[in-house]
């Protein structure tokens, strides 16, 4: 996955509270191979009702987006169909950090500034992640991310990445705990 830090785009307001994961992609369609991609799938049974969001790439969504189940290919759908973030006064906590680790940013902004932009869309967006800011032609807005999150998003890290930067440290304490005490972990030539 690719890092990033700054992202303009096409936004679409989609003010609805507790949009659930089988919402972003209904189980259904699960079955279908990722390599197809789920981007097809997403909101699909929501689309009568929703706004156009050809060439989104920025939703402004309710409260509590993407609560319900831990279900990964909801995140999927979102990448595959273009969503590089998504802006939400609240996520559901799983849902946000599978998206983190997919390179889509859950920015948590305040309901007023959610309804502000709402107001302005569909419209096109500007996103600096390094400032945790949005902007909409003279309008700027602040975003919260925690900043390890904000962190893998720039580098493009997903956990195991984010691990990886520790390696040396990791590798440390592990002789240093083999050195400290040798007789928790037996010898190779034990198991011969």
């Amino acid at each position: 996955m690719s890092g990033w830090s700054t992202h303009k785009g096409r936004a679409v307001a989609l003010p609805i509270d507790n949009i659930d994961t089988d919402q972003l992609i209904p189980a259904r369609f699960m079955s279908a191979p990722r390599s197809d991609g789920y981007g097809q799938y997403l909101l699909h049974d929501l689309r009568d009702t929703l706004p156009d969001m050809s060439g989104a790439s920025i939703l402004i969504a309710g409260r509590n987006f993407g609560c319900g189940s831990s279900r990964e290919a909801a995140i999927y759908a979102l990448v595959d169909f273009g969503i590089r973030a998504v802006l939400a006064p609240g996520f559901g906590d799983i849902f946000a950090a599978n998206a983190v680790n997919n390179g889509l940013l859950p920015a948590r902004c305040s309901p007023d500034a959610l309804r502000r932009l709402a107001g302005h869309m569909p419209g096109n967006l500007a996103i600096d992640l390094k400032g945790r800011k949005i902007e909409l032609g003279e309008t700027s807005l602040s975003f919260d991310l925690d900043p390890v999150w904000q962190q893998k998003l720039i580098e493009g890290w997903d956990d195991i990445d984010l691990t990886g930067q520790h390696s040396r440290s990791i590798d440390a304490f592990g002789e240093a705990y083999m050195r400290k005490t040798p007789w928790a972990i037996p010898a190779p030539e034990a198991h011969q």
